[in-house]
């Protein structure tokens, strides 16, 4: 198994040559004789860090969106452009409705649009596939969806209202319980490899998801955003002991954990943890 990191925050070099970041993910997979790309970032920059780092996207065989956020959606049409055939796999709860809510002068809410870029679920049609259930969408791969008995949508809507993170539906705006939200998995012979870009229901969450997912296999990484850089230190804190008691042996971390929050689970996970970079090789 190879992954590739074409884009995070942080940018990068391969062959002497910069690799530009952004404020999103994407990853590029090979495994078992097949090509992955999960998310597409928050522009064209993913492709042109791909050329550089000698991926060729017109090769690869399936794409998976992890939510339905701009920051990982944008780039769908450049991908579509350069490939024609891969299916691109979105959780059935995706829709061009997500939303951040701020605060005017602490009271006054006006939303500001995050989703996918409006129109091209309809003008992409044809390439899009709705994921439903447990879904296994090659040979010891998987996408797997929040799991009401590990966090309810009560409960996940709180994780919503407190990062400001909505979803409009029927003219009304209502707090992200994350159903657009999934993980990707890959069954390797060291255990399972866990994918999820942003974490927005909680990576320990997810974790405890994917145990009751696969409840006979090991669960040895977790790669993805963890969405802690609003967070308090001492709330950081808790997550990694959390994360530290699901004794997961790989932490592949970026995009939105932010700096303070990823020298605080260095400081408490050890090595184990690694901060993802453009032009990361795993």
């Amino acid at each position: 198994m190879e992954v590739r990191v074409l884009i995070d925050n942080i940018e990068g070099y391969c062959c002497s040559r910069k690799l530009f970041g952004e404020w999103g993910l994407s990853v590029y997979v090979e495994f078992e004789g097949k090509h992955y790309l999960l998310d597409t970032g928050a522009s064209h920059l993913f492709a042109k860090n791909a050329g550089v780092m000698g991926v060729d996207l017109s090769k690869v065989d399936v794409g998976i969106l992890s939510h339905a956020h701009y920051d990982h959606a944008n780039g769908l049409a450049k991908f579509f452009s350069l490939n024609k055939t891969a299916p691109f796999y979105l959780r059935k709860g995706a829709a061009e409705n997500c939303y951040h809510a701020h605060k005017l002068f602490g009271r006054l809410t006006y939303h500001e649009y995050i989703g996918i870029h409006k129109g091209w679920l309809k003008r992409f049609a044809d390439r899009i596939r709705y994921a439903e259930g447990d879904m296994q969408i090659a040979p010891n791969v998987y996408l797997v969806p929040h799991k009401d008995n590990v966090m309810n949508p009560e409960s996940r809507a709180g994780i919503g209202l407190a990062a400001g993170l909505s979803v409009k539906e029927n003219g009304m705006y209502r707090y992200d319980s994350f159903d657009h939200e999934q993980s990707l998995v890959f069954d390797t012979p060291q255990g399972l490899f866990i994918m999820n870009s942003c974490s927005h229901a909680g990576a320990d969450n997810i974790v405890k998801e994917i145990e009751m997912t696969f409840p006979d296999k090991r669960i040895y990484a977790i790669l993805g955003g963890f969405h802690l850089f609003r967070y308090k230190d001492a709330e950081v804190r808790a997550f990694a002991e959390r994360l530290r008691e699901l004794d997961v042996q790989r932490i592949y971390t970026g995009h939105c954990t932010g700096d303070r929050a990823y020298a605080i689970l260095r400081e408490i996970l050890g090595e184990r943890v690694q901060q993802l970079r453009c032009g990361m090789i795993l």
